[in-house]
């Protein structure tokens, strides 16, 4: 492979979207005629049934491990060659996900941010109970994710690529991530990339690139669409997340800006809760006629339930889709089972279950107990996506009233929508309400929509814009790190029966540093051990974005930080020794976190890694 081109010489700047449902590849031809580099998408050459390969814009982030002796070699090639490991990804591994769940691995994005799993090990398919074969093989969220992207790579080199000699690999390539992705979250999805040949990709948060889509479909009377002071709430519901961010509209030399201000926490909460739910409805209406699911069928239903959700919301879609579900046991007569969804049901359930109207105070229901985790991923445990809007806008009512006047409302006056569920008008129309009527109860405007692009490629459509906007072509939206960061630090005091010592937390990274800078943390100085392992907790908040480096909270909840993966070091050297060091901090260019112990005397660096394995189910 020739050497990769330094960031900005590339010929082509490409977005990937990878999402939880569907991955997308948009593109720019920087060698194309005129001033303006039009955005275009990739048609994805992928398996639709053995021995048949059709081009569609999208990918399916499904990945099918078949037997052997189902899918014969010819019947899986793609125009790049065999797929790796025989493994089946896109529309073909989706439409076997109800028939063989137990072999399709699917929502791998949300498994790559589930601190309470072993990341890199191989456990997908989720075994539950009744799972068909416990002893199938399965593979990791890392290598499924890299699957999904070693795809895009394929097609990519199989077509553009090789007429145009411009492997991926030597492309800017510009990989999404919810905004909500702690660091340890994005260092795996930046993994993930390297795995599949991608080994220099940058991270960009999947709302901001949602606004560099609004933007690029604008052109420049995206000005005459926003007003200084004015505070755009993203909303942001995909397949596996509910990713909400503020942008503020402020002015910079006499012209108006963006700058990312707020960012929600991580919510498992989207479209596949919404499908999980949808199954739960079939199999309770099922068992009132004397026909039990086991966890197996289950699985299989919530796939048929996606696909009839997917329809039944689009707005020329029917009244209703037939459900099937394959028999198994003695106790399930006739094999098949056969029901039906309507669009009533799925509009009343969704609508009432997942975006309640609720008053501009409601909060959170805080129970880590609750939730939908059959699948074994962590959901949220409140399913009311308006309550976690109300919760955050509450959380962010400063950074909100610090942009407006000081008689305005502490409410977005602008509204951009994002994610494969707000592709559903009847959900947009109910966010917009219950929007609309906080602001009435606030005697203010409601908040402006803003023309969103085509939700299902919008992600991939902006990263690519945003390549474009770091050399130099259109407005960049200044935003830096979504969270402030702290590491651990016991207290220096006796210890008490019955009572933990308590922990301190250092700031070690604030809110919204931008990409490329490196923090000395003031006053961290640690004694560390020589040839002996270190493990320090670290935090994460998307609420304290005024702490600065070196700041020491004395005291916290876990509402204020969120504990999130340790990390560990190790100096190298003879046991028993101690070692002066301070800590340094650095936001990689790619947008990745890097933490680093200095030695006091001779300067040497140790990297502090992420912990990603089982922890033990905090998260």
């Amino acid at each position: 492979m020739s050497a990769r081109a330094t960031e900005g010489e590339a010929r082509f700047i490409v977005g990937i979207d990878l999402g939880t449902t569907n991955s997308v590849l948009a593109y720019s031809d920087t060698a194309g005629p005129g001033d303006t580099v039009e955005v275009q998408l990739l048609d994805v050459p992928q398996l639709t049934s053995p021995g048949t390969v059709e081009a569609r814009s999208q990918l399916p982030s499904f990945l099918l491990i078949p037997r052997e002796e189902e899918m014969p070699a010819k019947a899986i090639r793609l125009p790049w060659g065999a797929p790796e490991n025989g493994h089946i990804v896109g529309a073909l591994a989706a439409k076997r996900a109800a028939e063989t769940p137990d072999r399709v691995v699917s929502s791998a994005k949300s498994w790559l941010c589930n601190a309470r799993v072993d990341r890199t090990q191989a456990i997908l398919p989720w075994v539950g109970e009744g799972a068909a074969d416990a002893k199938a093989e399965r593979i990791s969220p890392l290598d499924a994710s890299a699957a999904y992207l070693a795809h895009l790579r394929g097609a990519w080199d199989a077509g553009i690529g090789h007429a145009e000699k411009a492997p991926l690999a030597e492309q800017d390539v510009y990989l999404t991530v919810p905004a909500s992705f702690d660091a340890a979250a994005r260092e795996l999805t930046v993994q993930a990339a390297a795995h599949a040949g991608l080994e220099r990709v940058h991270l960009l948060e999947e709302p901001q690139a949602a606004v560099y889509a609004w933007l690029d479909q604008a052109g420049e009377s995206w000005r005459d669409e926003v007003s200084l002071g004015d505070v755009l709430l993203v909303c942001d519901v995909g397949g596996g997340t509910t990713d909400l961010s503020l942008v503020l509209v402020g002015e910079e030399d006499g012209a108006l800006s963006l700058t990312r201000v707020a960012v929600g926490n991580h919510i498992l909460l989207g479209g596949d809760n919404m499908d999980l739910a949808l199954a739960f409805s079939v199999r309770g209406a099922l068992a009132k006629d004397g026909k039990k699911l086991d966890a197996w069928q289950l699985r299989g239903l919530v796939q048929s339930c996606r696909e009839a959700k997917e329809g039944l919301l689009s707005s020329d879609g029917p009244a209703a889709v037939p459900i099937s579900v394959l028999g198994r046991g003695k106790t399930l007569i006739g094999g098949t089972l056969r029901t039906e969804l309507t669009r009533d049901q799925v509009s009343d359930l969704l609508l009432d279950g997942f975006f309640p109207n609720v008053e501009v105070d409601a909060r959170v229901a805080r129970d880590d107990g609750a939730g939908l985790s059959e699948i074994g991923l962590p959901f949220a445990s409140d399913p009311g996506i308006t309550r976690h809007l109300a919760d955050f806008l509450g959380a962010h009512q400063g950074a909100v009233e610090a942009a407006q006047a000081k008689d305005a409302a502490p409410l977005p006056t602008a509204l951009l929508f994002n994610g494969g569920v707000m592709a559903a008008e009847a959900i947009r129309e109910r966010v917009e309400g219950v929007l609309g009527g906080w602001a009435r109860s606030a005697k203010a405007p409601a908040p402006r929509v803003l023309p969103g692009a085509d939700l299902a490629h919008a992600v991939a459509r902006g990263a690519a814009c945003y390549g474009r906007a770091r050399r130099g072509t259109g407005v960049r939206i200044r935003g830096g790190t979504a969270r402030s960061y702290y590491v651990g630090v016991a207290s220096a005091m006796p210890a008490v029966p019955g009572h933990p010592t308590p922990v301190k937390g250092l700031c070690v990274v604030p809110f919204g540093i931008e990409e490329g800078n490196e923090i000395d943390v003031p006053g961290s100085e640690f004694g560390l051990l020589v040839g002996e392992k270190a493990e320090f907790r670290f935090f994460a908040s998307t609420t304290r974005n005024e702490d600065t480096p070196g700041q020491v909270l004395d005291e916290f909840d876990s509402e204020e930080l969120e504990e999130l993966e340790p990390l560990h070091v190790e100096l190298a050297g003879e046991s028993g020794d101690r070692v002066p060091v301070r800590l340094t901090a650095h936001v990689t260019e790619i947008g990745t976190l890097e933490l680093f112990f200095v030695g006091r005397s001779d300067g040497q660096r140790w990297r502090l890694e992420f912990t990603v394995r089982d922890s033990g189910g905090r998260g």
